[in-house]
Order: structure tokens, then sequence, then C-alpha cells
């Protein structure tokens, strides 16, 4: 069985099982991700982005028992870095991008590019000559790509700075129902990747129209709001900067962001969210994602530090009441997104994981 990994900050899920779709060709087709792991045969989530060694283990015997001949998974760096995927031998991998995150863990952003990059270097010993795609949109990436250039990988690079992408990134702009310049994005790397084993431009081209949005990413809700209505997983100042400057151009209105910021996660991100929303939002409505064990007051405190005197805020720190109050107020034209959370279904305050869905709350609005 095939397996390929898809690394970085932002856009793991969503190339994920883009990259499923595209590889289809070549025989049944399984993923890993945060949301969800299809082992052909059932669909579940582990809870973890990528889980732990034994459950990985498996999840592929499963998977090959099933007839699976390629598995796409999210390789998070705590995995790399915590080894969960040892004894994974990899075909090929992508990075997608890097931005501010897991800081309390990786403490510095050194650190964390270290983590990622070694995915690539374990892939080099395992496996020489498989294909490594890197985005090179980013300063990361870009310095990525050159580091990797020194080891045995067939290192492909991509994006919207790659001249050759040109011509594909405005087709998929225009067929594929993705919105948005970042998903654009996480198209460009899952196809770079489908062509370095071996799949057609036709065949690639031909899936792109049927890449539907799913699992909070940029889903759209049906509610009594005047306003249009999406749910999103963005929860760093990119995510938000990405998703929220796309439904400002889409949008006649005004643009209305609800989040807030885990608890007991990187502090050094809420004002930088903070500052991203502000940027890119007329209203916002600071709250709480997962307060954990800290005080939600302490963690909006943190993000409205980063928000520039003069913005329209406001603060309520119970979820629901905050989206209610974010689709009461916004008029016809607007549009209301409601980030942080996507796909998760439950809240967690102190020691109670409670039931929580952002997609249900909007829609029983």
């Amino acid at each position: 069985m095939n397996v390929y990994g898809i690394t970085g900050t932002n856009g793991k899920t969503t190339t994920t099982w883009v990259l499923a779709e595209f590889l289809k060709p070549l025989g049944r087709t399984g993923y890993i991700t945060t949301v969800e792991v299809d082992t052909g045969a059932r669909k579940f989530s582990t809870g973890y982005t990528t889980p732990p060694n034994k459950v990985l283990m498996d999840i592929f015997a499963e998977m090959e028992s099933n007839g699976i001949a390629n598995c796409v998974m999210e390789a998070s760096s705590h995995a790399i870095y915590q080894n969960r995927t040892a004894g994974t031998n990899f075909t090929g991998g992508a990075f997608t991008n890097l931005s501010e995150d897991h800081l309390d863990y990786h403490k510095t952003m050194e650190a964390y590019f270290a983590a990622k990059r070694l995915f690539f270097e374990r892939l080099a010993v395992d496996k020489p000559g498989s294909p490594a795609v890197v985005c090179v949109d980013g300063e990361w990436g870009r310095r990525l790509a050159d580091e990797l250039g020194a080891l045995p990988l067939n290192v492909v690079i991509c994006g919207f700075t790659v001249p050759r992408d040109a011509d594909f990134a405005d087709f998929v702009s225009r067929r594929s129902p993705l919105a948005g310049r970042y998903n654009v994005q996480n198209v460009l790397v899952a196809a770079a990747l489908a062509r370095a084993v071996g799949i057609s431009e036709e065949s690639i081209r031909a899936a792109v129209p049927t890449l539907t949005p799913r699992w909070g990413r940029l889903e759209r809700v049906k509610t009594r709001s005047a306003a249009e209505v999406f749910v999103d997983f963005a929860h760093t100042d990119d995510a938000l900067a990405n998703v929220l400057s796309t439904v400002r151009a889409f949008t006649k209105g005004k643009v209305w962001a609800v989040f807030g910021a885990g608890g007991d996660r990187d502090r050094a991100k809420r004002p930088l969210m903070g500052a991203a929303a502000a940027r890119w939002a007329d209203h916002l409505v600071v709250t709480s994602d997962n307060p954990r064990s800290e005080r939600p007051e302490d963690i909006i405190a943190e993000i409205l530090a980063g928000i520039p005197a003069g913005t329209d805020v406001a603060v309520e720190p119970d979820r629901r009441a905050a989206i209610n109050l974010a689709l009461a107020r916004a008029a016809q034209g607007d549009t209301v997104v409601v980030c942080g959370k996507g796909h998760e279904t439950t809240q967690t305050i102190g020691t109670r994981v409670l039931p929580f869905d952002d997609r249900i709350v909007c829609a029983e609005y």
C-alpha cells in the first residue's frame, strides 16, 4: 500500500482528501484526517490529526485487508516529533505552509519548522527519490525547498509564484467549488503530488469540479439569519486572514467574524488572531473556543490586545450567545463566519466535554 503524508500548519485536511480524490485512478484510496478516517469499509474519527503509532498500524492493517491501494494521511508536527509515524514507509509527501501555531509545544518557529523538515529527512532515508512537494508561496516553503535540494528526493515546487502553475491555478479558481485563494493552493499541492506519481492532467482536471466543501471548511449553513452564514475551522491568524479575505471578496455587505482561541495552547497567536480578524472583518464577536482550564475572560483579553482601537468588536464569552448575537445583527447582504471549531462536535470547558457543534447552533438560531 502506498502511503502519502501531508504536513503544514493549515490546509492539511483539505489537501489530504483532495489528493485522495485525485489518486482514485490508481486504485482504491483511503485517508486519515483530523476529521475522519476512511478504511474502505468504514469511516470513523480517532480524535487525533495523526493517531498514535499502534492505532495507525491497526488502521493500515484494516485498509490493506480491504484492498486499499493508496492511503493519504495528515502528518502533524507533534506526530513527527513524537515518532508516531515510525515504521510507516511513505511513498511521498507534501508541505502546505507554516505559520504561528503550536508554540506551546515547539517553543520557537525554528523548532516547529525543524519538525516539518524532519518528515522529509526521514522520507529521503526510507525511500530515496520519493516525490516531495513544497508550496513555495511563503518564506518557510521557499526555505524548505532549498534545504531539501541537498537530499535524495524528487523535490517538486508549486504555488501561485510558480509560473508553470498559472494556467492550472486559473482553472481551479474558475471550476472548483472550494472557495478562496488558500483552497486553490491546497488543490495545487495535491495536484503536484498526484502528477508526480503518475496521475494524468486530464484526470486531475476532471476531478476538480467535484471537490465540494466539507467538514466545517468554509461550510455554508442554512439559518434564519438575513445574512449568509459559514462555519470554518480557522484557528490561527494566517487561517483567519485566508478565510475572511475570501469571504470579503464575495460579500456585498459587511463581514462578521465570530471567533476565540483555545485554552492551554499557544498564547502568542492570540493577539495575532485579533489583528488578522480586525483587518479583514467589519464586525468582530470575540468569544470562547475550547477554554479548557483557562478563564475565557483571560483568553479574550489576550485576543483583544491585538485588535486596533476603533474596531467594532463585541465580547460574549458564551459561544452560543455570541453566535446568536452575530446572526441577529447581521443584515441582508452580510456574511457571518463562525471560526475556530469547524467540524468539532464538542466544547471543552474546564474538565467537562460538552456537546457543541457550530453548524447545529447556527441552524438552531
